[in-house]
């Protein structure tokens, strides 16, 4: 495998002797909800939080990078094998947000299963409902610094999705 190159490549710090210990409070306070599969790197402030009804599933050789950030809240995110998730991005899920082998999430990047609805133009948008739908990254598909993606949206395998765009699916509920 050739190492990433480019302004969206991914790279992971040097390791530390603390990652196992981070690793380990992780798994201890998502109470069982987060599954670990393999060696998996976590870089200093990367957090996960798991809510009553979440999963997060986390493949052999994936990376989370320094302050990134994964919330299942009430939804499953599932990071394949070897998926890299930048430092500083987010995935939050509250249907299914799936991460497939050799895929990487540049920093500052969003993935998020929801999508505000406009329906009423007459309603403020806090108070309308969210589109929710399951997001699909393919295998060694790459989102770029600062994009992001939003619910019902499928990045095929080996797509690229360039920095600070917005795909969202143009689907309501």
């Amino acid at each position: 495998m050739t190492s990433p190159i480019g302004a969206d490549a991914v790279l992971p710090e040097p390791r530390d002797r603390m990652a196992g210990l981070r690793l380990a409070r992780m798994r201890l306070a998502a109470r069982g909800r987060l599954e670990v599969r393999g060696r998996v790197r976590i870089e200093r402030g990367a957090r996960v939080a798991v809510a009553r009804g979440g999963r997060v599933v986390l493949e052999d050789g994936s990376l989370l990078g320094a302050g990134s950030r994964i919330e299942a809240t009430g939804g499953v995110v599932r990071l394949g094998a070897g998926a890299r998730l930048g430092a500083r991005a987010v995935i939050v899920a509250r249907e299914r947000v799936e991460v497939e082998a050799g895929s990487a999430i540049g920093e500052w990047a969003l993935v998020c299963d929801t999508a505000p609805t406009f329906d009423d133009p007459e309603r403020p948008t806090r108070l309308q409902p969210l589109h929710v739908a399951a997001v699909q990254i393919g295998e060694n598909a790459r989102i770029g610094a600062h994009a992001t993606v939003l619910a019902g949206e499928t990045i095929p395998a080996g797509a690229v999705v360039g920095s600070y765009v917005t795909r969202s699916s143009s689907a309501s509920p």
